[in-house]
């Protein structure tokens, strides 16, 4: 603990990628682990977050829509999204790049955030392209757009490209230090992110990890508890 506090202090440009592990300690489950979407029996994830089927038909997703935004209005940041914030108000962490579509890491504080899957911050219509903030979403749901369309949520779908890819390459390439915090590394292309990563490597995960480089610190903990007794 005291060395990875030391690196942590050492280092001038903090990178920091984030996944479901970092917001399970707000009340918000990992989608794989237990009781997410893909164990829990309640959702098919097959229709709920495939592109396609959510035109044919975006019942499945709003249903999902409605219990998630139900469980962000009760959610607030864990103490690794205040630890990031208090990093970046610090002037060591540059930016934090997110699987995570609540939205948490900017309520924490951090302002510099790359949301790889988006998030239900905004949503837009897919026929005329009207926006809609997420309290008209969840008053709407189910609704459609005044011109009939379907709203979307600004969060990515299989079958569409991850946003800003580039820039999270660019930001990982370029720092000194990459937090991989609450991630198991399984999905791609986040999961390709550390590979380019000319810096140390710490990752802390609760459970297996699933791309590690060569040098990569890696603590199998949760995350708050690992935050509490580090000794910075």
């Amino acid at each position: 603990m005291d060395s990875i506090a030391e690196i942590i202090e050492s280092s001038k440009r903090i990178t920091a990628l984030t996944g479901a592990g970092v917001s399970t300690n707000a009340g918000i489950p990992d989608f794989r682990g237990e009781g997410g979407l893909y164990s829990s029996g309640k959702y098919d994830p097959d229709k709920v977050f495939d592109i396609d089927y959510f035109v044919r038909d975006p019942a499945p997703f709003y249903q999902f829509a409605r219990d998630f935004l139900a469980l962000l209005k009760k959610a607030e940041p864990t103490r690794a999204h205040l630890f990031l914030a208090e990093l970046e108000r610090q002037g060591r962490l540059k930016t934090v790049i997110t699987q995570n579509i609540d939205g948490l890491h900017k309520r924490a504080g951090s302002k510099n955030v790359i949301e790889l899957h988006g998030s239900f911050e905004e949503s837009h219509c897919m026929s005329c392209g009207k926006e809609y903030s997420v309290e008209e979403l969840e008053r709407m749901i189910p609704e459609r757009c005044g011109c009939g369309g379907i709203v979307k949520p600004d969060i990515v779908f299989f079958g569409e490209p991850v946003k800003c890819f580039n820039e999270a390459r660019v930001a990982v390439e370029s720092s000194d230090l990459l937090l991989v915090l609450g991630s198991s590394l399984a999905v791609a292309p986040a999961s390709m992110l550390p590979y380019h990563c000319r810096g140390r490597i710490i990752i802390v995960n609760k459970g297996p990890v699933f791309a590690v480089t060569g040098g990569a610190v890696v603590v199998n903990e949760d995350l708050d508890s690992f935050l509490r007794s580090l000794p910075l």
